[in-house]
């Protein structure tokens, strides 16, 4: 079955973006809401004015320290206003932004940036205990990264061969402003904005490129199905590094002039101190994350009642936490969605208005200038309620993956459908529901998780010579992996040593929560490997 193109947006919307461009976004949104308090980190309060002019600062720093339009600058560090800021300074310099999840271990992060040939990087210092410094200089010292010019540090200190934050700005004092001005007028809707590196069955990261258009309309739309305003406060618990958090939250805020309050980790008392002392209207986030809010025992000693809106996805949403969410929170607005990095973030989108059991069941039909379908494994459509590949065109569909031909040609056509790997059914209004796991993909918190990428970094292990990994149930976390191993002849491997050494080689939402040791894997006649097999050994299905 195939949906018709999503709706226009409805009366009520917004004031329509006249920008093309992120510097120009910015810049729109400096003059627009001068006076509109923009980001609230800890004791730091900025206005969007001041915004404005960080960014600025920001920009002019890049060009002294010879970031040229479409170099790679890349950012590994938890949400603060000095993510954002050197964020939108590196893409307004004309830069591609390359965002680093904060999981990754050192050698993790230097794969991305050795192949994004990422030429600038920031990064923090210490994070949850972490020395991300110290972890880049062992990746950087094992491996080499030969394009990388330039490593700034977001703090007050840094290793000699680093620059500190400080130190990086005060470079940009030489740049005028028509010379920011200048370098930002020549950015252009069709240049890259940002390379999210994502993983697939191969195990292998790839890059998806979109570009400022794209993304800009994304969620302008975005802004617009969600009822995100003027004055919205805006707390941001999703990663930057994840369109979730650095599009649906930084971008979006931008193209209306909502406050934001990055939170660098999701803790649920932080959370709730930061609803009621803020006065937090929007707070988007994986169904994890509500579900832990609503079941936390000292949530109603929290004054909870600005909320008004929130928007989920990444999982199956329980109509009870839909239900709860609205006559526990007097959560007015709860909504579901669907989208992947190679479609600039976003495909479907449940609407205002719609009811309690059509946001748990499905997520949305397609946004305005989006078709789906969905196909049979003849790639002819299906008829409704028919599961089969979700495949995508329009405006969001990524411009293919960074210097990979062979694996763009793989899922996007030339007639500009996108094969997403993802199995869904369609309605007989449009509306899409995803039914299965995508490439044996499982979420972990919100994460992605990979089977393929896990069980590659397993049998590096000299004591493991097969391996397999599936998502089992997790009451907190939704699903973590499990792994079936098989164990090199005469080894004594535990489950404890393998669960402990891939903690210091994995980032922790990859770490098997369980390991059990088969005398070999179930194949088939093929030799892959019987999936539902395990998953039907483990109660996972």
């Amino acid at each position: 079955m195939e949906a018709e193109r999503g709706e226009d947006i409805d009366e009520g919307r917004g004031t329509p973006g006249t920008w093309n461009t992120i510097p120009e976004l910015i810049h729109s949104a400096a003059e627009r809401y001068a006076d509109t308090e923009a980001v609230v980190d800890g004791r730091t309060r900025i206005t969007y004015a001041e915004l404005g002019a960080r960014v600025d600062r920001a920009t002019a720093a890049c060009m002294a320290h010879g970031v040229t339009p479409g170099d790679r600058v890349a950012v590994w560090a938890p949400n603060s206003l000095d993510w954002i800021v050197a964020a939108l300074g590196a893409v307004s310099a004309g830069a591609v932004l390359v965002p680093l999840n904060t999981r990754f271990k050192g050698a993790e992060a230097a794969d991305i940036l050795r192949r994004s040939r990422t030429r600038l990087l920031f990064v923090t210092g210490t994070f949850l205990g972490t020395s991300y410094v110290a972890a880049l200089r062992r990746a950087t010292s094992s491996q080499g990264l030969p394009s990388l010019r330039q490593v700034v540090v977001l703090s007050d200190d840094a290793p000699p061969e680093y620059a500190t934050w400080k130190d990086f700005l005060a470079g940009g004092e030489a740049v005028s402003t028509p010379e920011v001005r200048a370098r930002t007028a020549g950015v252009t809707g069709d240049a890259l904005s940002d390379i999210t590196f994502t993983s697939g069955t191969t195990g292998r990261p790839k890059g998806a490129m979109i570009t400022h258009a794209q993304t800009l309309r994304a969620f302008d739309t975005w802004s617009d199905l969600a009822g995100l305003r003027h004055g919205d406060r805006y707390l941001i618990v999703n990663p930057f590094f994840h369109t979730f958090g650095y599009k649906a939250g930084v971008l979006a805020c931008l193209t209306r002039g909502a406050t934001m309050i990055p939170q660098p980790v999701f803790n649920v008392d932080t959370v709730l101190a930061n609803i009621a002392s803020e006065a937090v209207t929007v707070l988007p986030g994986p169904p994890t994350l509500l579900q832990s809010l609503l079941d936390h025992p000292t949530r109603t000693s929290h004054d909870l009642r600005s909320l008004r809106l929130m928007v989920t996805g990444a999982a199956v949403v329980p109509l009870s936490l839909v239900e709860r969410l609205r006559h526990e929170l007097g959560v007015a607005t709860v909504l579901t969605a669907y989208g992947l990095s190679e479609t600039t973030g976003i495909v479907t989108m449940c609407r205002r208005g719609d009811a309690p059991t059509a946001i748990a069941s499905t997520s949305g039909p397609p946004i305005p200038g989006t078709e789906i379908k969905v196909v049979g494994t003849d790639g002819k459509p299906l008829p409704p309620g028919q599961p089969g590949e979700i495949l995508v065109r329009g405006f969001n569909v990524m411009r293919g993956y960074y210097e990979d031909q062979s694996s763009t040609a793989e899922v996007l056509g030339p007639d500009g459908w996108l094969h997403t790997g993802d199995v869904g059914v369609l309605d007989d209004t449009g509306r899409l529901r995803i039914t299965d796991r995508i490439k044996d993909m499982f979420i972990v918190g919100g994460f992605n998780a990979y089977p393929a990428e896990i069980e590659q970094v397993l049998c590096t292990h000299p004591d493991v010579t097969e391996a397999a990994v599936i998502g089992i149930p997790d009451p907190r976390l939704g699903e973590v992996p499990k792994a079936y191993t098989v164990r090199a002849p005469h080894s004594t491997l535990t489950a404890d040593d393998l669960i402990a050494w891939s903690r210091r080689e994995m980032a922790n939402y990859k770490v098997p929560r369980e390991v059990e040791f088969v005398r070999h894997l179930p194949r088939n006649a093929s030799g892959k490997v019987l999936k539902a097999e395990l998953r039907a050994r483990s109660g996972a299905d």
